[in-house]
């Protein structure tokens, strides 16, 4: 055999090794024709998980009973829960918790430390408006400038070794609404990886989305989520966003909101002026790592208003966003642009962020 008949035999042994090598470290996924879509009703919407592996069910289920614990923990809107004791407490003494509530409750200080708009402590604005709910109204000033003091996360102490939270000033009211559903999100997700679920969608109330994996269509095609017209019915979008291994949220003026003389007054509350975030946003939705960074975000961001906003989410390391103005334009982040494609025939329009002026 010729040095080069030997070197040409060497190379094919070589990347038949290489080939071996890498299919054998490739798990492939054994996925359903159909997808296992299993659901239930807790934490004020539907919370369901739409799974294509194999098998699965029993870590399915498990994965639905997180959110439905944390719900019957956290819930500050019915008596009897761990957020509820811990409200009655306030200016009383130390409440011990789950340590799942705990850890949830670090991670809202965390959070509400930043002061970028999200404060965990928005509990004693959110009960006077109780937007949402059948006894929604507009509060007097009157009670709106008692309550403003209270917003302040400062008013809370841990203790980590006897795992106890307390408030420290009577009328404090802690509210994580605008980060639990994201929070709890990651939870089942983490789960769900855990027990060897590879592809599947865990979506609390549409608002929350996380996903694992890439889609059932290939290893290397995108899930396919549309994101939500805030003008429309719930199945109506202003186009699609290619997604994989990461949350989407979307929060807007439709979700929730009290109408009081023609004036709209969405759920997202101000916490320096105690009244809903009122500038040029209709909806915003957010791409990230984690689910409860987008929740927390989108406070942030309809504090800002779009312009400010976009500019924010630029110097944030892994967070995009899309949004949509009153005026019906639509702004994207750059790492997004390529990822998002416009409905046809929308309403909407591509926006130049460059051309708003605040």
């Amino acid at each position: 055999m010729t040095k080069l008949n030997k070197r040409l035999s060497s190379l094919a042994l070589l990347l038949a090794l290489c080939l071996l090598l890498t299919s054998c470290g490739t798990k492939q996924r054994a996925l359903r024709r159909k997808p296992y879509v299993k659901e239930t009703f807790t934490m004020g919407t539907y919370v369901k998980i739409t799974a294509y592996d194999q098998g699965h069910e029993k870590a399915i289920a498990k994965a639905l009973e997180i959110a439905k614990d944390y719900d019957k923990k956290t819930t500050v809107n019915q008596a009897g829960s761990e957020l509820d004791e811990v409200n009655n407490q306030a200016g009383i003494q130390p409440v011990k918790v789950s340590k799942s509530v705990y850890q949830l409750l670090k991670t809202a200080y965390e959070y509400s430390a930043q002061g970028t708009g999200f404060d965990m402590m928005i509990g004693s604005l959110t009960s006077l408006w109780r937007i949402g709910f059948d006894d929604a109204r507009k509060p007097s000033q009157a009670e709106i400038d008692q309550a403003l003091p209270l917003v302040a996360y400062q008013l809370i102490q841990f203790n980590d070794q006897k795992q106890t939270v307390y408030l420290t000033q009577k009328g404090v009211k802690l509210d994580l609404g605008a980060i639990t559903k994201g929070y709890v999100a990651d939870r089942m997700t983490d789960y769900l990886k855990q027990n060897g679920v590879t592809t599947a969608i865990v979506d609390l109330g549409s608002s929350s989305l996380s996903l694992i994996g890439t889609s059932y269509r290939g290893d290397k095609t995108p899930w396919s989520i549309g994101i939500k017209d805030p003008n429309q019915d719930v199945s109506a979008q202003i186009g699609l966003l290619a997604a994989q291994n990461e949350s989407v949220a979307t929060s807007g003026v439709y979700e929730r909101y009290l109408e009081v003389d023609g004036k709209i007054y969405p759920h997202i509350l101000n916490p320096e002026t105690g009244y809903p975030f009122d500038n040029d946003i209709q909806s915003v939705t957010i791409v990230s790592p984690k689910g409860v960074d987008g929740d927390a975000l989108s406070t942030t961001l309809f504090a800002l208003g779009t312009k400010k906003g976009y500019a924010f989410i630029d110097k944030q390391p892994d967070i995009e966003a899309i949004f949509v103005d009153k005026d019906n334009k639509v702004y994207v982040t750059k790492h997004l642009r390529d990822r998002f494609t416009l409905e046809k025939g929308s309403r909407y329009q591509m926006g130049k962020i460059s051309d708003l002026k605040s």
